[in-house]
Order: structure tokens, then C-alpha cells, then sequence
């Protein structure tokens, strides 16, 4: 059964096997799973993508296009058949092929089309992409004080965009439906405060694993966080340094 850092709503979730056949998934009890079942309420499962190798090696990823690892396709493989017990409406992805690969998995269980939206990108960070934090502090000192790319995105850019993504998604789905939102740990990150009207700095939530999701419900324009970063089994290297999902 999958186990997070933080289950908000306090409630039981399907038991579901890593492994389990994708019959098991579909038999499992999905919609009750959180309070807004109500029919004028919609539901965003928001997964991050899956682990790579900039992960492993603490590199700014930005919107370079790094792909999964084996490590990272094992991830989203498992993660999607918990993913699917959830029987969502609609499947969304960032078009980096991180996510979009990640997004895949699901897809492939589900029959539903991916739908690529690049406004679920996550923060470009121009120079200092490609780059570990060690190397960022020692180029750019003054930048890094403040987590400020100078040729990349702002935070506030970041979140304008990515919220304005999920509302858009949020406004699509039919009353009492799903939609899996497959992005990216700062795009998520900054999106989920705005949505939650909480501050980014200093960070209130911890950040998304590799593979890991939260689940928000909006319900007549108004947010709640029922989940957060959830993920396969607990991750004793949240960082992505080793931890292979078997």
C-alpha cells in the first residue's frame, strides 16, 4: 500500500501490491479515497516525474531535456499501477521527456491520452543548468544567496504559469472526477503554495521525490492539500542517490 510522508485527509487507501496486476489495480475502490466526492468537486493527483541521472548527481535539471534512468522507468512503471487504482479522467504532462516518459507508464494502463502542456515545465535555470550546487556556489555566489539563475526563470514566472496550468486543468474536469498532472519538483512545489495561499520561503512542505505525488481537491475555487508526497514505499535517499524501486 502506498505510504507517504504526510496523508492529509487522514483516510484509508486501497491496498494495492507493488507488482499487482492491472485487474487488481481496476477492482480496487478508488472513489472515495479522499473527502470531495462531491459531485461540483475535482480532484489533481500532481506526480513528479521519475528519477535521472542529474538527480543521482544533484544537477540543476531546468528545461534540459535529462531523461529517465533505468531507475527512473522502474519508478513509473510501479508508481502508475497505484496511479491507475485512482481510475482518472484525464492524464496531463509537462512535454520534457522526463516527465512525458513518466506520464507514459500510466497512460499504458489506462488507455487515456497523454496531454502535454508546457506550461507544467519546470523553472529554467539558463547558466546554471547541467551544473551541481557546489559549482553553482563557486560561479555564481551573489545568484546562488538568493536561488536567482540570472539567465534563467524567476520563481515568481514559475509559479504564475504552472498555477495558472492547474487551475486550467482543475476547470476542465467534470464535477467528482481525476486528472494525474505529471510535472516537476519546483513547478510543483511553487504551484501547490500559490494554490494553498502558503508562502514558498521559508518552504512550509517538503519538497517532491523522484516518482512521488500529492493530491489536491478544488471545490467552488478554493484548494485543499489531502496528500503529500507519496510515494511507492518510504525513501530512505530522498535525494535520488541510490534507492532502486523493486
Amino acid at each position: 500500500m502506498p505510504r507517504g510522508r504526510a496523508a492529509l485527509a487522514g483516510q484509508a487507501r486501497p491496498a494495492l501490491a507493488v507488482g499487482a496486476s492491472l485487474t487488481a489495480a481496476e477492482d480496487a475502490v478508488a472513489p472515495s479515497l479522499w473527502p470531495g466526492g462531491e459531485d461540483n468537486t475535482v480532484t489533481l493527483v500532481l506526480w513528479r516525474h521519475g528519477q535521472t541521472a542529474y538527480n543521482v548527481e544533484h544537477r540543476f535539471q531546468g528545461q534540459s531535456d535529462v531523461p529517465l534512468n533505468e531507475v527512473g522507468l522502474r519508478q513509473a512503471a510501479v508508481a502508475a499501477r497505484q496511479l491507475a487504482a485512482l481510475r482518472p479522467a484525464a492524464i496531463y504532462s509537462s512535454d520534457l521527456s522526463r516527465a512525458s516518459v513518466t506520464a507514459a507508464a500510466l497512460a499504458q494502463l489506462t488507455g487515456l491520452p497523454v496531454q502535454l502542456d508546457k506550461d507544467l515545465r519546470e523553472r529554467s535555470g539558463g547558466s546554471w543548468e547541467g551544473l551541481t550546487e557546489t559549482e553553482i556556489a563557486a560561479r555564481f555566489p551573489a545568484e546562488r544567496a538568493t536561488w536567482t539563475p540570472p539567465d534563467g526563470e524567476t520563481a515568481l514566472a514559475v509559479t504564475d504559469r504552472a498555477a495558472a496550468a492547474l487551475e486550467r486543468i482543475a476547470a476542465s474536469l467534470a464535477g467528482g472526477s481525476t486528472a494525474v498532472v505529471v510535472s516537476h519538483g519546483a513547478a510543483l512545489g511553487l504551484a501547490v503554495a500559490r494554490l494553498l495561499e502558503i508562502p514558498w520561503e521559508p518552504r512550509i512542505l517538503g519538497p517532491f521525490g523522484n516518482c512521488h505525488w500529492s493530491v489536491m481537491s478544488c471545490r467552488r475555487g478554493r484548494w485543499r492539500l489531502l496528500e503529500h508526497n507519496v510515494g511507492i514505499l518510504p525513501d530512505p535517499f530522498p535525494d535520488g542517490d541510490t534507492g532502486v524501486v523493486k
